[in-house]
């Protein structure tokens, strides 16, 4: 099971390719399109979240209601292209035009100066619409299709804010999987903790009147995976490995830690580690969860708690950085097209469909997956097995 991405923020549209989701599998439009519209929420959003309005079109592999099990493509249109259709287009321009057109000055922070670099591009437009993060729109549609199937086994993924510019939120004992669905959806700033959601909206305004942007921590929430998934024995099928490139894929993300993450640096292991325990009703379980649903690179059967740290976004209304135009290779300060005084809301959501195709490819991989109601079948099997073990 793997996806593929095309597209430029300023093209004509994103495409989603994804291939491996089993045969029959029962999916929406609208389930897609939901998790789409959850991307471009959150307080502290730019004016593209204004122009673009994020729906897919369905162009492959799903027929009346069901996955074919062939590749399913997905198309998120770019409502913006028309205002763009001249710098953006695939047609040769004069040598003139080309010119007054060309970004020569590339932005710290961003992907500009190193892409062209790598690519030869003395126009680092060619650089910087590809490196977008508008690219996430089609990564989200394909961690939609796998947080549908996901769903269908019994497994709930939830995405929400933990931090933002040093503001933390504290963590909320006893809450439902259903209450942190709710909770982070109704959120201006899609976090559980009510106390810091107020906080953290003045903390976002006022870096926006100084021209200045937050990062924050967003947290992926999981329960319903069963123990055993992923692999111990090489190094690139321990899932956790898996969801930690994956989430450090997302634009702006730095860092990813499990259950207390780098606290475990600090504590005893006697502080640390999970102790088993066992009954009729649940198998075997955790009597705590500091690993984060993790060990051995696989599932334990707790909850999956991953984290990740996002920085803030370089680009700086009033505070633009410094650089360099590598025509003239003269100092400059960086241009602004546009820019969000916090992404860290939209990030959670980005982080949890990244995180959810990672565990749906876990699963594809483990259990036979041509056609999903003999998935699901061989998941209902493992988990009773296991149970008994």
């Amino acid at each position: 099971m793997r996806y593929l991405t095309a597209g430029e923020s300023h093209g004509k549209q994103l495409t989603t390719i994804i291939e491996g989701i089993p045969a029959q599998l029962p999916i929406l439009k609208e389930d897609i399109n939901q998790s789409l519209l959850r991307r471009q929420g959150g307080h502290g959003r730019g004016k593209r979240q204004q122009i673009e309005k994020d729906l897919v079109e369905v162009t492959s592999g799903i027929r009346h209601g069901y996955t074919l099990g062939s590749p399913i493509s997905l198309v998120i249109s770019n409502d913006d292209f028309k205002h763009w259709t001249d710098i953006m287009g695939e047609d040769p321009l004069e040598e003139d035009a080309k010119i007054r057109r060309i970004v020569s000055n590339p932005r710290p922070g961003h992907a500009d100066l190193n892409g062209a670099l790598k690519y030869g591009h003395r126009d680092m437009r060619n650089v910087l619409e590809r490196s977008s993060a508008r690219e996430t729109a089609a990564r989200v549609a394909a961690g939609a299709v796998a947080k549908t199937l996901l769903k269908q086994l019994g497994i709930e993924v939830c995405g929400y804010v933990k931090e933002i510019g040093g503001i933390r939120a504290k963590e909320i004992e006893g809450i439902s999987m259903e209450e942190r669905l709710k909770t982070s959806e109704k959120s201006p700033v899609m976090v559980l903790d009510k106390d810091v959601e107020q906080p953290m909206i003045d903390a976002i305004d006022k870096a926006k009147a100084e021209g200045d942007t937050l990062g924050g921590v967003c947290e992926v929430y999981v329960e319903g995976m069963p123990a055993g998934v992923g692999s111990y024995v090489h190094y690139d099928r321990k899932l956790d490995a898996r969801i930690a490139s994956s989430v450090v894929s997302i634009n702006a993300f730095k860092g990813v830690e499990f259950g207390i993450g780098f606290e475990a640096a600090r504590i005893n292991g006697s502080e640390v580690h999970d102790e088993i325990s066992w009954n009729e009703e649940r198998g075997y379980y955790r009597t705590s969860n500091r690993l984060g649903g993790f060990e051995g690179g696989m599932t334990t059967g707790m909850p999956i708690v991953v984290k990740g740290v996002m920085k803030p976004i370089p680009t700086l209304m009033k505070k633009p950085l410094q650089s360099v135009d590598i025509e003239t290779k003269e100092p400059f300060t960086a241009t602004v097209e546009r820019s969000d005084p916090c992404a860290v809301p939209a990030a959670s959501v980005v982080m949890e469909h990244v995180v959810a195709f990672e565990l749906a490819k876990a699963i594809t991989e483990q259990f036979p997956s041509d056609q999903f109601p003999k998935l699901k079948q061989a998941i209902d099997d493992y988990r009773e097995e296991i149970r008994w073990f």
